[in-house]
């Protein structure tokens, strides 16, 4: 796995590796060392341990001789080893494992999965907590800067590297478990999916990071939201965007194509109609139209999450074959991750950006679960009140109460791990989703993407649908 992809969702923050023993607090201080290369990844947040159970020995004091002094000098030049911030790569790790779940278990306990349309489940925290994760890394990655276009240039080659493999692994090369083809018609490659989400708001909020903001000292929860205000003006922009996109654009009549299984029959042709603004159905929706006119509806996600809805599916909320009486649009491509619902994303990733800088400008803990409680349960109240006023939690299309729900228990969440992992020292129980945090973009390829599917498949008897896979009952 090359380093771009361990970083862009790993992140290399630096922060405490080695929590107290006995679970007692320990207290963090920053360092006075000088960055050589300071928006290199591995110079995050440099953090040692003070006083308490765990911290760093004591030299005692030598004797004052000459060769002594010169020797505790020396020591003291010394500097002090980088230390992680467990808990990010805990909820990392978390996030990881909470996708798996939601992947191979969805199916059976419907409860989990995606929600074919208005609602929240489980899986449906996912995608919001790793691009909140991403936000809190950048925060602590470009802490210091010597070089505003170095840093520009590193992001940019970074987001090109992800997107490019997002594009491989989600464009439609590998066909899944159930198709033994591989290889991808250029003419309906998938351009949108999850890792090309996370590139777009990755460099958004690193160049946001890198360019928007002001040399002000930050004693307070106020100093910090002016040093950072052309940061949250960019938020309060692409939302105003989004919402005015979403609820202004007229939305007219449109159709598709499904191909028949004999080439000798033409394709059949479905109508649907609209002709409406502020729609937030699935069939009449801004989100939907904006990929189809950018993209081509050939280039969508071809199984949508709203082919199980009660309306599409008589298995609902699974998938299953259409009821008698199913409208039109059932069968139609959509992406999940659209141009316009990634608007929202990049927000979510500006929101985990603030819960950086928190960590990076306060350096009491108490002071830092205050700086992320109150605005993650605002947001949490905030969007459950929007969707008390028409403005559904919508997954699909990133609505704006969905990103402030999302955002805010991924606050809620990150704050109580940080509390569990790097104050009260609790690593053993967490050792396993640690591990993965540190090792999630491999995960994600070779679990999510089905790479280890479709190697496995390579080995068959005889015939190719004699593969290991379906000697277990998987694919067949």
């Amino acid at each position: 796995m090359g380093a771009y992809e361990y970083e862009l969702i790993k992140g290399d923050e630096n922060g405490i590796r080695e929590p107290s023993n006995n679970n007692k607090a320990t207290f963090l201080k920053t360092t006075k060392k000088e960055e050589e290369d300071p928006e290199d990844d591995d110079e995050f947040a440099d953090m040692e341990l003070g006083s308490g159970a765990g911290a760093p020995l004591q030299i005692p004091p030598p004797p004052s001789t000459a060769a002594a002094a010169l020797a505790n000098a020396a020591v003291e030049r010394i500097p002090p080893p980088k230390r992680r911030l467990v808990s990010l790569d805990v909820f990392r790790g978390t996030t990881v494992a909470l996708m798996i779940l939601v992947d191979d278990a969805g199916g059976i306990l419907p409860a989990i999965n995606h929600s074919p349309w208005n609602g929240a489940t489980l899986a449906d925290f996912v995608m919001p907590f790793f691009l909140f994760i991403v936000g809190v890394s950048l925060g602590l990655t470009y802490k210091k800067l010597s070089s505003r276009g170095v840093a520009t240039q590193k992001a940019v080659l970074r987001a090109l590297k992800l997107l490019i493999v997002g594009l491989f692994l989600q464009g439609g090369y590998f066909h899944g478990i159930n198709n033994l083809t591989y290889g991808v018609d250029l003419d309906k490659i998938r351009w949108m999916g999850v890792l090309q989400r996370i590139a777009i708001s990755y460099l958004l909020a690193a160049l946001c990071e890198i360019w928007f903001k002001n040399d002000d000292d930050v004693s307070c929860g106020f100093s910090m939201l002016k040093k950072y205000r052309y940061q949250w003006l960019v938020a309060i922009i692409l939302t105003t965007i989004y919402m005015a996109l979403l609820y202004g654009l007229y939305v007219p009549d449109w159709e598709y194509q499904i191909p028949s299984e004999s080439s000798s029959i033409a394709p059949k042709t479905f109508s649907v109609k609209c002709g409406v603004r502020g729609d937030t159905g699935p069939s009449c929706n801004a989100v939907g139209m904006i990929d189809r006119r950018v993209f081509g509806i050939q280039h969508l996600y071809k199984r949508p999450v709203y082919a199980r809805t009660k309306e599409c599916s008589i298995n609902s909320p699974n998938y299953g074959p259409l009821p008698p009486d199913a409208p039109s649009w059932c069968q139609a491509p959509f992406d999940p991750e659209g141009l316009l619902s990634t608007v929202m994303a990049v927000v979510t990733c500006l929101i985990g950006l603030h819960f950086g800088h928190v960590m990076v400008y306060f350096k009491d803990h108490k002071d830092r679960i205050v700086q992320w409680m109150i605005p993650s349960f605002c947001l949490v109240v905030l969007g459950f009140s929007l969707e008390t006023f028409g403005l559904h939690v919508n997954k699909v299309l990133y609505s704006l109460s969905y990103t402030c729900v999302t955002a805010g228990a991924a606050g809620i969440l990150f704050a109580g791990t940080y509390v569990l992992v790097d104050i009260y020292g609790y690593r053993r129980p967490t050792m396993v989703m640690e591990w993965m945090g540190i090792n999630a973009l491999m995960i994600y390829i070779l679990l999510a993407c089905n790479v280890v599917p479709v190697l496995l498949q390579g080995f068959y008897w005889k015939k190719p649908q004699n593969n290991i896979l379906s000697l277990i009952g998987i694919g067949s």
